[in-house]
């Protein structure tokens, strides 16, 4: 048995899979943000091991067999966020989120310090990554900075209470502007270029590679019968990849989860920063994974439900299983700033086109093809890099609306397709790695592909039709500053 832990910016999910990999149960806790200013995001890190341990507590209780038997964990996590911890590893304040966008100015200043950031990254300096915000830190909490002895990754720190040691991906590193890309290493200038050394980062692993063992008293805690192994895990959209069989060139993936990705896996790095696209590594030995990003997917759903004040499943149900024609209403979903194609931490959602006669729908509808149309940016900043998207799969909670995935059929103009438990998918890649790491197998033997459960496919006519839309959409942008 083996268990997947995805440290999301929502909520902690674990699953138990059998060696048959099956999904024997799954557990989720919601986690809360806060926002001490526009623009600002964070967590409190003991929120993260309050929910993962009742997670587990929970799985324990309903399956105690199955637990008993767990031999690898694999971890995956939100990246980009800054956990700073001091001289007796305790968090120094609460860590500051992939979408917060404080940082802007110290970007500018990382690229002029370090000119050679893109060449070795293989990304440009953006507000999310976690490398400015430490500077942010040094600007506006000098005595935070002084005190941090050690700088985290969520999910490594997740790591560091179960294990006991600092020790981080490659896939995650990747995103943190601190790691050289080809080299799978952490890069003492890029360290230097933030005041930093190799002595305030955790170890770096593989992601399938067995990385450190459960606490004992842990283990006792969960009725394990010895403390499992647990792999390096991955970034959250990495693990995905895993989750889904995405470990080749030529496969593509949607991430509609709180934020949104187009990612294509690689077998060498396909960097193209001017145009705001990914280079991170994969959880998969010699490969990297290239995306386009948007800060906002599911959470604009989320936020049209908030303001109608109804679930999310009672707005969708009335569209219906595809659309007839674009909605009338037009929405730009940069509710938290946007990262591909503009990196413009400061720029805000719009909805545009709006009358007497506008319902609920058109504007449900409406937030739908803004996170489509943004996608479809991230598509053609890909193809720039000479990566063409022929078909793509889909992961993340959006994944369970054929509506939505109907939408992106057409606006990017490729088969969909879905898959049964999409929305677990960075949990179960998770599970696949703390697989391998206890079992050694070769890689493509677990990272299977699951079987898809539907396709959708464009419609020529509806494909037109938004194909006519998309310029008048991306003129709505005005960077703010």
């Amino acid at each position: 048995m083996y268990l997947g832990i995805d440290l999301g910016t929502s909520a902690v999910k674990t699953v138990l899979v059998d060696d048959a990999q099956r999904v024997i149960a799954s557990e989720s806790r919601a986690l809360a943000t806060a926002s001490p200013q526009p623009g600002y995001y964070e967590q409190d890190p003991a929120q993260w091991i309050d929910a993962t341990f009742a997670t587990l507590d929970a799985l324990k209780a309903s399956h105690a067999g199955a637990m008993a038997a767990v031999e690898g964990i694999g971890l995956s996590g939100q990246m980009h966020g800054a956990t700073l911890l001091d001289a007796s590893s305790k968090p120094l304040r609460p860590c500051i989120l992939w979408n917060d966008g404080r940082s802007g100015e110290e970007c500018r200043v990382l690229e002029q310090r370090w000119p050679a950031l893109r060449a070795v990254t293989g990304n440009k300096a953006m507000a999310g990554f976690t490398a400015p915000k430490l500077l942010w830190i040094a600007t506006h909490e000098p005595d935070i900075f002084a005190a941090t002895k050690l700088v985290l990754l969520p999910k490594a720190y997740l790591r560091l209470v179960l294990s006991g040691e600092a020790i981080e991906d490659v896939s995650d590193a990747s995103g943190s502007l601190w790691l050289d890309a080809a080299r799978r290493d952490w890069s003492d200038a890029a360290l230097a270029a933030t005041g930093l050394s190799r002595d305030h980062m955790p170890r770096l692993v593989e992601g399938c590679a067995p990385a450190t063992t459960l606490r004992s008293e842990l283990a006792r805690r969960w009725g394990m019968a010895r403390p499992p192994i647990i792999a390096g895990g991955a970034g959250d959209n990495p693990a995905g990849a895993v989750g889904i069989g995405a470990i080749e060139p030529g496969t593509a993936f949607v991430s509609l989860g709180t934020s949104g990705a187009l990612l294509a896996p690689t077998n060498k790095i396909a960097a193209n920063p001017d145009r705001v696209v990914h280079t991170f590594c994969h959880a998969i030995p010699g490969m990297w994974i290239q995306a386009g990003a948007i800060l906002s997917a599911a959470s604009c759903l989320a936020w049209v439900a908030r303001l109608f004040g109804v679930a999310e499943a009672e707005l969708l149900a009335p569209l219906g299983a595809r659309p007839q024609a674009p909605s009338p209403v037009s929405f730009l979903p940069y509710l938290a700033g946007e990262r591909t194609p503009h990196d413009d931490p400061a720029v805000r959602g719009m909805l545009d086109g709006l009358s007497h006669g506008t319902d609920r729908g058109a504007i449900v509808q409406a937030v739908l093809e803004g996170v489509a149309f943004a996608l479809a940016d991230c598509r053609d900043a890909l193809a720039d890099a000479g990566i063409a998207i022929a078909d793509a799969d889909v992961i993340g909670g959006g994944s369970r609306s054929s509506f939505w995935l109907a939408v992106l059929a057409n606006v990017l103009n490729v088969p969909i397709h879905r898959f049964a438990g999409g929305e677990t998918g960075a949990a179960f890649g998770a599970a696949r790695l703390g697989r391998l790491a206890v079992t050694g197998e070769a890689i493509a033997a677990v990272c299977t592909r699951p079987q898809r459960v539907e396709t959708l496919e464009p419609d020529a006519g509806l494909t037109d039709a938004y194909v006519e839309r998309l310029p008048a959409w991306r003129e709505l942008y005005r960077p703010r500053h």
